[in-house]
Parts: C-alpha cells; sequence; structure tokens
C-alpha cells in the first residue's frame, strides 16, 4: 500500500483486529486513513508521496476472497471523499479500483 500524499504517520496499528495506517498530510488540516493494511511505518515517520506504508491484509469479511482498502479522507471529525485528492485527469471515468502495483 502507497500513501497518496506526503506526511507524518500518526496512526499505525490494529482497530477491531484490522491493521490502520493514518497520515496527517504536510501543509494541511488533512489526514488519509488506510486499512486493512499490515503497517510498515511507525507513528511519527514521516512519509512522501507514494510510499510504501503497509501491506494490504485480505478482509473476507466483505470483500470475498479478493481483498480490498479502505481509503478514508478527514479533516477533524468531518470525512471527506477521498477522490478529492485526486487531479481531474483521473476522474469521470467509471467506477474507481485500486489495483496491485507489481514489481520486480
Amino acid at each position: 500500500m502507497r500513501t497518496v500524499s506526503a506526511g507524518r504517520v500518526s496512526f499505525a496499528g490494529r482497530v477491531a483486529g484490522r491493521g490502520v495506517v493514518t497520515v496527517e498530510l504536510a501543509g494541511t488540516d488533512l489526514r488519509t486513513t488506510y486499512e486493512p493494511v499490515s503497517p510498515s511505518v511507525r507513528k511519527g515517520d514521516a512519509v512522501g508521496a507514494g510510499e510504501v506504508i503497509g501491506v494490504v491484509e485480505r478482509a473476507e469479511a466483505h470483500c470475498g476472497t479478493a481483498s480490498c482498502v479502505h481509503w478514508g479522507l478527514l479533516r477533524g471529525e468531518t470525512y471527506l471523499n477521498p477522490l478529492s485528492l485526486l487531479p481531474p485527469w483521473l476522474l469521470g471515468r467509471g467506477p474507481s479500483r485500486l489495483l496491485p502495483v507489481l514489481t520486480d
């Protein structure tokens, strides 16, 4: 799993049995959340845009046999649309899907 933007890890651990990573985005009052993720970062770590923050865990409770990621965006306690962080040219092309990144 890679972070969408640069920032600082404010949480990396388990919540209700699932791995969660929260990143406070640099220069903003926003934070992103990623779950279920087995973190490879720790609270306080600085991360760059696109940096690996962990590995997606299998969450069969509602994803069936496929893995899925819940990506959140918050300002304070208010949830916002995380797609607002993406450039406009990526939007409006049908349903959003995050695909695995294959590396050598």
